[in-house]
């Protein structure tokens, strides 16, 4: 299992194959990840852990456990994580390209390009 750490936490890269990728996501008490979108994915976000703030495009939610939510093709998406406890997604991606640099950020917190 592939993992790397992110200023909002961490990934977990649980299984790959073409056509799809499947990812555990920690959020960290007070941690976001850019508003975002792809040009060669979509996403299904389950959440396991933790109460999640998601938004999706002009869309803002809260999420808790058992709760999912798709994210279309070119979608600007965010996960942030306000609560106490961590936060976890089971991410489920699906599409023709699922690279790490397939991320249009819009925000970032992090001052990531």
């Amino acid at each position: 299992m592939y993992s790397e750490n992110r200023p909002w936490g961490s990934f977990h890269i649980l299984d790959e194959k073409p056509g799809f990728k499947v990812k555990r996501l920690v959020v960290t008490p007070g941690g976001r990840l850019s508003l975002q979108s792809h040009k060669h994915r979509s996403e299904h976000w389950t959440v396991v852990n933790g109460t999640a703030t998601v938004t999706i495009d002009a869309s803002i939610r809260t999420m808790t456990r058992g709760q999912s939510i798709d994210i279309p093709l070119g979608a600007k998406h965010r996960l942030e994580n306000h609560g106490q406890d961590l936060v976890e997604i089971i991410e489920v991606q699906f599409g023709d390209y699922l690279g790490e640099d397939d991320i249009i950020r819009y925000e970032d917190v992090y001052k990531r390009v």
